[in-house]
């Protein structure tokens, strides 16, 4: 089959070429990738693979062969999945039945492609704050592909969602996605709130958790500014009005029982991911050596097959 591939001399440092049919353990299923959209995570990591690897956290597909121990969709079926030792950028991939979820036809295999990671951190993510039925909750970050689906989730739950983006030119949609106020910075901020959902980091993180209310989180779910986050003196010395807050980190690989949600996600065709900017899959060295342009919205490489 065909695979991009880890090749440090290459342009973008990936190859397409021809690699092994994958060999699926008796917990896995064997899916026909139909398409993939590469997250920053995906990029990010890329440097650290070791030549040959097959890069790719996600995507959508087609099972080919179901696991031999039964569990999980059948041949046929239409998947979504989702596995952090990579290999999705392929024409075929191995991947734990659970790590992958059942996926309506109705939904475009492209669409659902923007799903696995993204949408189902953000889904845990909003969980992890409890009941926000009818509280304040900072969303920073809003416009990405995680925030965006946090906004509209946070919103379906009865929160009063406040989201951050430095596009103000975005702002309308997000209010059109469930935010009742919309700002370019944590520091126009006003009033307490119930939690946070943090995508940037850096000042923005710290900026939020001085709005925490008393037993207060603000998580940690990106970290896009690539900078430090620095706590003034005092941050941390509470009186009770701000007592119990805290900063809590994320890792999705870490989360338990994902195929639920993910199901879950897979069947909304309510949920609103963004336009979606659509390439072939032979155009991923190009765009990654362009340094993963998302200029015309979320970027997903649809598995052409001759």
């Amino acid at each position: 089959m065909l695979a991009w591939t880890k090749d440090s001399g290459a342009l973008g440092g990936l190859t397409l070429t021809e690699v092994p049919d994958p060999v699926p353990r008796h917990d896995e299923l064997v899916v026909r990738v139909d398409a993939f959209a590469p997250n920053p995570g995906d990029l990010a990591g890329l440097r650290e693979l070791p030549g040959g690897a097959v890069p790719g956290w996600d995507g959508s597909g087609v099972v080919i062969s179901p696991a031999a121990d039964g569990e999980g969709p059948r041949a046929g079926e239409r998947v979504i999945f989702l596995s952090l030792d990579a290999a999705g950028w392929a024409e075929c991939r191995a991947v734990p039945h659970s790590m992958t979820a059942r996926a309506t036809s109705a939904i475009s295999a492209e669409h659902l492609a923007t799903l696995p990671v993204p949408a189902t951190s953000a889904l845990r993510g909003v969980r992890r704050l409890g009941s926000v039925l009818g509280r304040r909750v900072l969303i920073v970050g809003a416009t990405g592909a995680v925030g965006r689906v946090a906004v509209q989730l946070a919103s379906r739950s009865g929160a009063y969602v406040i989201a951050v983006a430095r596009d103000a030119g975005r702002h309308a949609d997000l209010r059109r996605l469930g935010a009742s106020e919309t700002h370019r910075s944590v520091e126009s901020v006003r009033g307490r709130v119930h939690g946070a959902l943090d995508l940037v980091g850096g000042e923005q993180l710290v900026a939020a958790y001085r709005l925490l209310d008393a037993g207060g989180t603000v998580i940690a779910l990106g970290h896009s500014a690539g900078a430090d986050e620095v706590f003034p003196y005092g941050a941390f010395v509470a009186d009770p009005s701000t007592a119990n807050r805290s900063v809590t980190s994320f890792f999705l690989g870490a989360e338990p029982d994902l195929v639920p949600d993910m199901t879950y996600l897979a069947a909304d065709r309510d949920l609103d991911v963004g336009p979606l900017d659509i390439r072939q899959w032979t155009e991923l060295g190009d765009w990654v050596a362009a340094g993963g342009p998302r200029s015309g919205g979320r970027v997903v490489f649809r598995v052409e097959r001759a």
